[in-house]
């Protein structure tokens, strides 16, 4: 929906009630071997019209950017214009940064303006979709609220207010930003690198309150935080709406039950540290992305009559107590997706893997996480009656050690079948294994894909009977494989042999 651009980072003043963000930039935020695709809120939200009155434009007063950095305002991306009432906005620039503004248009002889968000029904919930044609087909007409957003290339906004455009009472026909906003904090994320190789990595999302006036605090609000991961990335489509199949909004998904969040007074006051909340966690064993919603309520509780502080009944400001949880201020779903540097070990059969890090042990300890260009050595290891036969993946061949470089993220599979017991070898076909013996004409090596074949050293051996053994025929560099004779004939490097009885074959290299 939009393409790879870089995310909010460090947007601390957020003047809006934005109530459904789903908003994506590609910012890669290199942590080790993690980078995240973070989200904002300043690409795709919806608004909830909270000024009381007909409202006729929304404007985004965006700092630290110009209008030549703007990459999209919705819904340019959109074939249909027409998927919000105001259409695509406009941009213009004024020192240190840029005002977009989507408006409906007036018209002097009738004195009336071509179109308008209306108060909404309810200021104690929020939608369930995003407010727009697409999202809320059947009520976006009266729903009260409205769908905007940008998209910045290579720079990220050092603050961003937001108003709702009002008819000018002095001088009708022309627009101006209402003064009665709301505010409500941008998740802003980051990825941690795990402290060794056997750990995930740490994604932190930190929501920060609106800065307070001197002396005073600022105006605290209730927030519950849920959360999810997901295994695959989540794009932009997928947070949009009422998805519960990503978006996290039952109680057992609940990561913060409440948190009352409040700014100290700028000048330092009392400092109770409630001006932040920060959620983190690591991430589980293949997943690739973390999802949080977020709901913010008004505090209906007492403040002190000088410094604004909120005083809780319970003292702690912990948990809302009865008549404490104001009106709904809206809702964000967002989400960070993790490109990880990470090897993941799967084991077919009955074995196990290892590896020299003592990271792995597979089927226990199938997971890691290692730094860019780091090398790991795996070793296959057989239960008793079983033999190992090959890897996959980023690995390949039959022996039992392999190496993976990491440059990315990457898979490995080791396949191991079970031995028939008994027998010892050879028994002209009346015992339950047969001996393969391998000759060669010149130079050249010649593997199997079971453990035991490695000829030059090892050019026998014994297999369960009815065993496929595929022999692998490599010549030196700078010569050719010729062909085989005996149990197999042709030209192809790959002999295979199903065993009712003991078989040999000869590999033939130029010299």
């Amino acid at each position: 929906m939009i393409s790879s651009e870089w995310g909010l980072r460090s947007c601390r003043r957020l003047g809006a009630a934005v109530l459904l963000a789903a908003s994506w930039a590609l910012a890669p935020h290199v942590a080790g071997a993690q980078s995240i695709v973070m989200a904002g809120s300043y690409q795709n939200f919806d608004v909830l019209n909270n000024t009381g009155g007909t409202v006729y434009g929304f404007e985004m007063e965006v700092y630290g950017v110009s209008k030549s950095q703007l990459t999209r305002i919705f819904p340019s991306n959109f074939p249909n214009l027409n998927v919000i009432r105001y259409g695509v906005g406009t941009a213009t620039d004024f020192p240190g940064g840029v005002r977009v503004r989507w408006a409906a248009n007036y018209d002097p002889a009738t004195g009336q303006y071509s179109t308008q968000t209306g108060v909404p029904a309810t200021l104690t919930s929020v939608p369930g979709d995003s407010c727009w044609t697409i999202g809320m087909p059947g009520t976006y007409a009266t729903a009260g609220c409205e769908h905007f957003g940008i998209s910045t290339a290579y720079v990220n906004p050092t603050q961003i207010n937001y108003y709702w455009l009002v008819d000018d009472p002095n001088n009708h026909g022309t627009l101006i930003p209402n003064s009665k906003y709301v505010n409500l904090p941008a998740p802003v994320w980051t990825a941690i690198p795990p402290a060794n190789p056997g750990l995930a990595p740490v994604v932190v999302a930190e929501v920060q309150a609106p800065p307070a006036p001197p002396a005073r605090f600022g105006d605290a609000q209730w927030v519950k935080v849920y959360k999810v991961e997901q295994q695959g990335k989540v794009d932009l489509n997928e947070l949009v709406g009422d998805n519960h199949a990503v978006v996290p909004e039952n109680a057992a998904q609940v990561e913060t039950s409440w948190s009352l969040l409040q700014a100290d007074p700028a000048d330092g006051g009392a400092q109770r540290r409630r001006g932040k909340l920060a959620n983190q966690g690591g991430v589980g064993n293949g997943n690739h992305a973390v999802v949080r919603r977020y709901e913010y309520y008004q505090y209906a509780g007492v403040y002190d009559a000088i410094t604004h502080e909120a005083l809780c009944a319970d003292l702690t400001c912990t948990a809302p107590s009865p008549g404490e949880l104001g009106d709904a201020i809206g809702a964000q779903n967002a989400a960070a997706n993790l490109d990880v540097n990470a090897l993941t070990v799967s084991v077919t059969g009955g074995g196990s893997v290892s590896s020299a890090d003592k990271v792995f042990s597979c089927g226990n300890k199938c997971y890691g996480v290692y730094a860019q260009g780091a090398t790991v050595t795996l070793t296959a290891k057989a239960n008793s009656g079983s033999a190992f036969t090959s890897w996959g993946g980023a690995c390949a061949g039959n022996l039992t050690t392999c190496t993976v470089s990491m440059g990315a993220e990457k898979t490995v599979t080791a396949l191991f079948t079970t031995v028939a017991a008994g027998g010892g070898g050879g028994g002209g076909g009346g015992g339950s294994q047969f001996k393969v013996s391998v000759g060669r004409s010149n130079a050249g090596t010649v593997l199997s894909n079971l453990p035991g074949i490695n000829c030059g050293s090892n050019c026998s051996a014994n297999f369960a009977a009815n065993s496929l053994i595929t022999l692998t025929a490599t010549p030196p560099a700078g010569l050719a494989f010729l062909g085989w004779s005996g149990a197999c004939t042709g030209t192809s490097p790959v002999c295979n042999i199903t065993l009712t009885k003991d078989s040999s074959v000869v590999a033939s290299f130029s010299k």
